[in-house]
């Protein structure tokens, strides 16, 4: 059994056995995303926002070839310094599994060992997708969704990409887009892109019963709730585009291609726009784990018969409130 290879963290262990809350957290924004301290700083508050708002969270990566569900404070302690650690997607799993290696996993991966340990809701920053200047290049993370059945709660593509094709590969597929309190796909800095999502909610139950009735009715793949960047915090489209063109040019003129593109050019965004998209892509990751927390609360609910306005047993609330209280 493939889950036997799963080394789950107790506090994890005990919500899948109760069914509570979880959300799992990619740490390839730990070590190929965000600096350092900023990356320690975004994992820990990542985990805390979880917390607050009733659900556990769960960081997934791979240490020393062992799949680690729900990591220590040492352990994301370790990623965030740690040199010579493997971008992991799906296909990097069995080696990095084999050779013993450090991982951090990107979306795809965290999806597909989520999926293993029971986890049905995540949360990221954006997803990878169809790039821009290589069209043929497209993301692990599109197949996944279109194949896993886990809901991404993130603010859209990264804005790097090709947002229009990215979006028609979503619908070839069958993934269905929900936007959360937004009628529009965000572009990843900014809060709008043109595209229109294909229904908008505005409760986290909205969403939870789109992606409960998805999973009942036996449709494969995930589902994907896309939500804008908060006001206060977005960076002006032109300011972006601007940036993002300058920062393809660089790729193209320095040859850099393959897994080593979208860390170099979300370096070189934050170095252009002189560290204000390190900004907003902190914010968004906040408010994405906020999102993610209470729609997979929503689910729990649903997934344990209790519909919204019921009151909790106190059984229920007693156990949530111990687990999700750090320690």
């Amino acid at each position: 059994m493939a889950n036997s290879l799963l080394e789950i963290n107790p506090k994890v262990q005990k919500a899948l056995e109760k069914n509570f809350p979880l959300v799992a957290l990619e740490s390839s924004l730990i070590v190929h995303g965000l600096p350092h301290p900023q990356n320690l700083e975004t994992a820990r508050a990542l985990e805390r926002i979880v917390r607050e708002e009733g659900a556990i969270p769960a960081t997934i990566a791979i240490i020393g070839g062992k799949i680690r569900v729900g990591l220590s404070g040492r352990e994301l302690e370790y990623l965030a310094t740690a040199k010579g650690v493997r971008k992991v997607s799906r296909r990097d799993i069995p080696i990095a599994v084999a050779q013993g290696l450090d991982g951090a996993t990107t979306v795809a991966a965290t999806m597909y060992i989520a999926h293993l340990a029971g986890i049905r809701i995540m949360a990221t920053g954006g997803i990878g997708g169809v790039h821009r200047t290589h069209p043929f290049d497209v993301s692990a993370d599109l197949p996944e969704l279109a194949k896993t059945p886990v809901a991404v709660v993130c603010s859209g593509a990264k804005s790097i990409l090709d947002l229009v094709r990215t979006c028609e590969w979503l619908e070839t597929y069958g993934v269905p887009v929900i936007g959360y309190r937004a009628s529009e796909f965000p572009a990843f800095y900014s809060r709008s892109s043109g595209l229109e999502v294909d229904i908008r909610v505005d409760t986290p139950e909205e969403a939870a019963e789109i992606i409960r009735a998805k999973w009942e009715l036996g449709l494969e793949g995930g589902v994907l709730i896309v939500v804008p960047i908060p006001e206060e915090a977005e960076l002006p489209r032109q300011v972006a585009e601007q940036a993002i063109g300058r920062a393809l040019a660089a790729a193209e003129e320095q040859g850099i291609k393959g897994r080593n593109l979208t860390p170099f050019l979300l370096n070189e965004i934050a170095r252009i726009t002189e560290g204000r998209s390190l900004t907003a892509n902190i914010a968004l990751l906040k408010n994405n784990a906020l999102v993610a927390a209470r729609i997979a609360r929503a689910l729990a609910l649903w997934n344990r018969g209790v519909r919204r306005n019921q009151l909790l047993s106190d059984g229920y609330s007693t156990g949530l409130a111990e687990l999700t209280t750090e320690r």
